[in-house]
C-alpha cells in the first residue's frame, strides 16, 4: 500500500501539469444534511471559515475549473442556501428525505437533464478542497484505463468510522466498504473514502438507479456504484490527497479545527510572500486579505473581509481591520480599528484607540490617539489631535466632514458635520465646530473662563466645618 500512496499522491500534486480534459464538466455539491450537531439556526454549510461561508469557499475553488453546470442539493434550511447562491447561475435540487449520499446525488438528475460530460461530486461541509485536486480527479477519469469512477482517498491520523478503499498499487479499486459493514481486516486498511467522486454523467445515473439500501444503515450509498461498475467488468480508480483538504465540518469543534488549519496555511503563505508576522499564531486573516511584501504585522491582529495592505506598512498589535485600504508605509495602532471605507494614504499614522470609518486620510496625515474619524475626507499632512471626534450622525442621517491639506485640529475637538475645515486652518483645542472654517483661519469655540480668587479655599473651609459638625452630632 505504501507504493500506491506515493503514486497516487503524485497524480494530485502534478495535475496542473496535465493536459486538461475537453469534456464538459458539471459540479454537484451535496448540502442537504441536517447539521444537528452544529446546534445552530444557521445552515451548516453557511458557517464561515475566514469570514466566508464554507459553501462559498468551495464554490470559489470550483469556479477555477469553469464548469458548464453547477447544482447544489439542499434539504432542511434550503431557503438559506438558495439565498446564499442566488445570482450565481447555480441550479437547486431538493432531497426531501435523508436516505443516503446515493439518494442525494440521484435528486440532481433532473437538474442535469441533457448534460453529457463529467460530473464532480463534492460536499458543502468539506470546504478546503483545492481546484488542483478537483482537476486531478477529472484527469484521472480520462486516463488510459478509462475508469468508471474516480474516488478521492485520504489517510487520516485516526481512521475512525470512515469508509475504506481497498486498492492495488496502481490505484485500481478492488472494493469499497462502509465502516459499519467492514470486517476486521478491512477496518485495518488506512486508505479512507472522502466521499468526493468523479464519473461520467451517463455512467453515474445509470449506476445510481441500481443502488440498493440493504446495508446496516438502510441507506443508499454513493460508493456502491463502484462495485456495481466492477460487476459490469469496469474498474474504478482512487487518487489520494492529504487529510487536511477533505476535513469535514459537523460540529463547532470541527469548524474551529478547519478554521485553524486554514489560518495556518494562510500565515505560511503570507510569510513566503515576504510578510513579517511577529507572532504568526496570533494573527487571523480573512479569505480575501491582500498583503504586499515588506508588510509587518505585530501580535493579535484580526483582518475582517475586504482589507488591502500595501508595501512597507506596519500593523501594530491588537488592531482590527475590515473593508479598509492601508497605503504604503502606513502605521496603524496599536489598539486601532479600521472599519469599512477606511482608506489611508502613503505614510499616514493612525495610533492607539483611534477608529476610522468610511473616511480617507491623505498622505502624511496623522491621528495618533483617542480619536474617531467617520464619514470624512482628510487632506494631506493634517494633524488630528487626541480626543477629536467627527460628529457624523444626527440621529437620522450621516453627514460628511471635509478637512483641507495641512490643517491642524486641536485636541478634544468636536467637528459637527456637515462641516468643512479649510486648508492650513487651525481648530483650537476643546472647540465644538459647527460652521465651516476658511483657509488659514483660526477657529476657537470655548465658553468664557471665569476666575474667582480664593473661592476654592473658602469652599473647602466651609465643607470641612460642616463635615466636622456632622461627626460631632453623631458622637
Amino acid at each position: 500500500m505504501a507504493m500506491a500512496r506515493l503514486s497516487l499522491q503524485f497524480k494530485v500534486e502534478d495535475a496542473a501539469l496535465s493536459k486538461p480534459s475537453n469534456s464538459p464538466l458539471a459540479v454537484m455539491v451535496l448540502a442537504a444534511g441536517q447539521g444537528t450537531r452544529m446546534k445552530s439556526s444557521l445552515h451548516k454549510v453557511l458557517h464561515p471559515v475566514a469570514g466566508r461561508p464554507m459553501l462559498l469557499h468551495l464554490l470559489a475553488s470550483v469556479a477555477e475549473l469553469a464548469p458548464e453546470r453547477q447544482v447544489v442539493v439542499v434539504g432542511a434550511g434550503r431557503e438559506q442556501v438558495e439565498k446564499a447562491v442566488a445570482g450565481r447561475g447555480i441550479g437547486i435540487a431538493l432531497q426531501a428525505e435523508q436516505l443516503g449520499t446515493g439518494h442525494a446525488v440521484a435528486q440532481a438528475e433532473a437538474a442535469l437533464a441533457g448534460f453529457e460530460g463529467d460530473v464532480l461530486i463534492l460536499y458543502g461541509d468539506v470546504p478546503l478542497v483545492r481546484a488542483e485536486t478537483m482537476r486531478a480527479m477529472i484527469e484521472r477519469l480520462h486516463g488510459a484505463d478509462a475508469p468508471a469512477c474516480v474516488v478521492l482517498g485520504f489517510r487520516p491520523d485516526d481512521a475512525a468510522a470512515y469508509g475504506r478503499v481497498i486498492a492495488d498499487a496502481s490505484g485500481r479499486i478492488e472494493r469499497m466498504v462502509e465502516y459499519k459493514d467492514a470486517n476486521e481486516a478491512e477496518r485495518a486498511v488506512t486508505l479512507c473514502n472522502s466521499g468526493l467522486m468523479a464519473a461520467r454523467s451517463a455512467d453515474l445515473f445509470a449506476l445510481l438507479a441500481r443502488v440498493r439500501n440493504d446495508n446496516a444503515a438502510g441507506e443508499y450509498y454513493l460508493p456502491d456504484i463502484v462495485m456495481l461498475a466492477a460487476a459490469d467488468g469496469r474498474a474504478s480508480a482512487v487518487i489520494e490527497t492529504d487529510a487536511a483538504q477533505v476535513a469535514g465540518v459537523n460540529s463547532r469543534a470541527e469548524l474551529a479545527a478547519v478554521e485553524a488549519r486554514w489560518q495556518a496555511q494562510r500565515r505560511e503563505e503570507a510569510m513566503r510572500e515576504g510578510v513579517t508576522l511577529i507572532a504568526p499564531e496570533t494573527v487571523f486573516f480573512s479569505y480575501d486579505t491582500q498583503l504586499a511584501r515588506d508588510v509587518t504585522i505585530e501580535p493579535n491582529v484580526v483582518f475582517g473581509p475586504g482589507v488591502r495592505v500595501e508595501e512597507g506598512a506596519v500593523i501594530h498589535a491588537f488592531c482590527h481591520l475590515e473593508g479598509a485600504h492601508v497605503g504604503p508605509r502606513v502605521a496603524v495602532g496599536p489598539y486601532a480599528r479600521l472599519r469599512p471605507g477606511a482608506s489611508l494614504g502613503e505614510g499616514v499614522r493612525v495610533g492607539n484607540f483611534v477608529e476610522i470609518k468610511n473616511a480617507t486620510l491623505g498622505k502624511g496625515s496623522k491621528a495618533n490617539h483617542l480619536s474617531y474619524v467617520g464619514d470624512a475626507t482628510v487632506g494631506e499632512d493634517v494633524n488630528i489631535g487626541a480626543g477629536t471626534i467627527t460628529c457624523n450622525y444626527d440621529g437620522y442621517f450621516k453627514h460628511r466632514t471635509i478637512i483641507g491639506d495641512h490643517a491642524f485640529i486641536g485636541s478634544n475637538s468636536a467637528l459637527i458635520a456637515p462641516v468643512r475645515i479649510g486648508r492650513d486652518a487651525i481648530v483650537a483645542a476643546g472647540s465644538a465646530v459647527s460652521r465651516d472654517v476658511a483657509d488659514g483661519e483660526l477657529r476657537l469655540v470655548r465658553a468664557e473662563q471665569f476666575v474667582k480668587p480664593g473661592w476654592a479655599d473658602r469652599f473647602h473651609d466651609a465643607m470641612r466645618k460642616k463635615k466636622a459638625a456632622e461627626k460631632k452630632g453623631e458622637g
